[in-house]
């Protein structure tokens, strides 16, 4: 058994649904936070709560609210559910995230959009929403999901790569600004973890054989592992922790990005790909 040291206290999780979000709000959970999942599909919600409510501590309350992200009117009703459940939000981790392939001369403006909206914008409406709640309730903390696609190029994954840098931007003045109010807010830079948004590159063995030669620790990791950080970062452990974007990626940010290149010729052709429009 855990001590419950996040007993009492609200927790937000965007993307909560599935991946590495459910396996953040296992964590919190465990040790006593009352955890709102926020998502798109409610079938996904109404299965990740009924799990979460089986794992759940005395006293720690499990909800589950659509939300998408890039709509601000969503996530302030997001985190308004999450604060009713103790009266306050102590933690937020913004999880929800999307990707697209495409050469940055081609790539449809709808598409760009797309993430951005998503990984950046929604990361700033929830950090909006959260951090206010977070600064009335005196104090807490908050961890966006990065990748190791913000201090890598991933080339032909422009508008990934663009959103979590911004991301990453974000959170340094967020904790800048932020700090005098008691709120922490840090990131997180997973590496390959299989998810749902992740499946496409284990999938094709050329990919995943050239993401595990650009690891020191040369294998996939897992939710837990992403979870786990985040975790310590919500806790009161890194009481003193601000403004850091953290790897845990098996040290793959010590070598390149990916080569999906022959994904993007199949989809793009050549001629867009060589440069020779």
């Amino acid at each position: 058994m855990t001590d419950l040291v996040l007993s009492g206290q609200a927790a937000l999780i965007t993307g909560g649904g599935s991946g590495i979000g459910l396996g953040c709000a296992r964590h919190l959970l465990r040790d006593g936070a009352s955890v709102t999942i926020a998502g798109r599909s409610q079938g996904r919600l109404d299965a990740a709560v009924a799990e979460l409510r089986e794992r759940a501590p005395a006293g720690a309350e499990v909800r589950g609210v659509t939300c998408d992200v890039a709509d601000e009117d969503d996530v302030a009703a997001a985190v308004a559910a999450a604060t009713e459940l103790t009266g306050g939000l102590q933690h937020c981790v913004a999880a929800a995230g999307t990707g697209s392939l495409g050469p940055v001369i081609a790539m449809p403006a709808d598409q760009w959009r797309q993430v951005l909206d998503t990984n950046l914008t929604g990361a700033f409406f929830t950090l909006k929403h959260a951090g206010a709640a977070m600064v009335r309730a005196g104090g807490g903390a908050f961890v966006g999901i990065s990748s190791i696609a913000a201090p890598l190029t991933h080339p032909f994954m422009a508008a990934y790569c663009v959103s979590k840098v911004g991301l990453e931007a974000l959170v340094r003045t967020a904790a800048d600004e932020l700090g005098r109010a008691n709120v922490r807010v840090n990131a997180v830079r997973p590496g390959l973890v299989p998810t749902e948004l992740a499946a496409p590159l284990e999938q094709d063995p050329v990919v995943l054989a050239d993401y595990l030669a650009q690891m020191p620790i040369s294998r996939t990791g897992t939710v837990d592992d992403v979870a786990t950080l985040v975790r310590f970062l919500c806790g009161p452990e890194s009481s003193w922790i601000t403004g850091q974007c953290i790897g845990v990626d098996g040290g793959h940010h010590l070598r390149r990005g990916p080569n999906v290149e022959h994904w993007a010729r199949a989809l793009y052709g050549d001629d867009v790909v060589d440069g020779r429009l």
